[in-house]
């Protein structure tokens, strides 16, 4: 009987634990605010009277698909848990500096520093553009819920960061829309450009309303004498369990004085960036998606070599792959996107571009191109 009591006890205990446990799970989950905010019914009606929304949520020109049945999630847990060679990076990469007092300081270059996954700071016209700031140390809505990134540091402290006159966003994933890196840098930016539903995002994290505007596909804005053009890509959105397609996606066109930009954003190949290109190129570089794919989602997520083919299709002078080199957020290795993009456009000819991270790129002057991540290689490759 002692032995019962003790058993009865350790399982009573037990359940205790695991109701607190999940108590606090569920607490936390209506009550952060990590998964932003709601659009409401008006907002629902304009988005309704697109060609892209069914009146409860949005949708791709090119249809996209996106089931995840059991037998899939079952091969990638798999392939998660056997991990491939060199899935992440040897050691912490350590970014190049950048002066924070250099920053817009040659308003007749274009300056363009990566600083890992798709997160850019961009000079143009003596203005300083901020593309998915994601400064976070795990792309979820909570720590426990995902790995570290590669780099612990970046290219400038947050906190020395000048004023930024404009942000750009391409969808609220959450390894391109991050609450605490929206926090931090808040006070820092004049305005904010956003597709349609992540301006609420913005605003239930204290975002002013007015130094925001939301957009839809082709619909275009000059801020600070910079026009920016949100174009479609062939993706999906979603913070939450409930809330997939509630928020538009998409990629920019930065059209300067002198110079053009193409940022992709995520997505998979369509027709959509023929039609970009006939429509606002050529660009003088196109930051295009090339990374955390795979064959069970080739829809919204490209292989390196579409990758490549994009650029072509939107008419860039020269690619730079990105959405790699911060994360493992797919079952390939880490450098696999750059050396497979590397590969294709040397067989298509294409200009490639793959700087350090903090490494600058100086448009129509400097393109750097090394193979800096073999210094972080776990196994060496062939």
């Amino acid at each position: 009987s002692y032995k019962m009591n003790i058993i009865k006890q350790f399982f009573k205990w037990t359940g205790y634990l695991l109701l607190v446990i999940v108590g606090t799970i569920v607490f936390w989950f209506f009550t952060t605010s990590q998964f932003g905010g709601k659009p409401s019914e008006d907002q629902l009606n304009l988005y309704a009277e697109t060609d892209h929304h069914d009146g409860t949520a949005f949708f791709n020109y090119n249809r996209a698909n996106m089931d995840f049945d059991w037998p899939k999630i079952k091969e990638v847990m798999w392939e998660f848990t056997h991990p491939v060679p060199n899935s992440a990076p040897k050691s912490d990469i350590i970014p190049l500096k950048l002066e924070a007092s250099e920053i817009g300081a040659t308003p007749m270059k274009t300056k363009i520093t990566w600083f890992g996954h798709s997160s850019f700071l961009i000079e143009m016209d003596g203005k300083v553009i901020l593309l998915d700031p994601m400064f976070g140390q795990q792309a979820a809505p909570h720590p426990w819920l995902g790995s570290n990134r590669y780099n612990a540091t970046f290219p400038v402290e947050i906190s020395k960061l000048p004023k930024i006159d404009v942000v750009v966003f391409s969808h609220d994933h959450y390894d391109h829309l991050d609450m605490g890196s929206v926090e931090e840098i808040m006070d820092k930016v004049d305005h904010w450009m956003v597709p349609w539903g992540l301006d609420n995002h913005l605003i239930e994290w204290g975002v002013d309303a007015e130094k925001i505007t939301a957009l839809d596909w082709w619909q275009e804005s000059i801020q600070h004498d910079i026009e920016f053009i949100l174009t479609p890509s062939r993706h999906f959105s979603g913070r939450g369990i409930n809330d997939r397609l509630a928020t538009l996606w998409g990629s920019w066109v930065i059209k300067g004085a002198t110079n053009n930009i193409y940022f992709s954003g995520d997505g998979g190949y369509g027709d959509h960036f023929k039609e970009i290109g006939d429509k606002y190129g050529p660009f003088d570089i196109g930051l295009m998606e090339c990374g955390q794919y795979n064959y069970k989602w080739a829809d919204i997520h490209m292989m390196p070599e579409e990758s490549v083919q994009a650029s072509l299709d939107v008419k860039a002078k020269v690619m730079m792959p990105v959405h790699w080199g911060a994360f493992t957020l797919s079952v390939h290795s880490w450098i696999e996107p750059v050396e497979r993009a590397i590969a294709e456009s040397e067989k298509l000819g294409v200009s490639i571009c793959t700087p350090k991270i903090g490494e600058q790129i100086i448009l129509n002057e400097s393109y750097p191109s090394s193979k800096w991540w073999l210094d972080y290689l776990e196994v060496p490759i062939n």
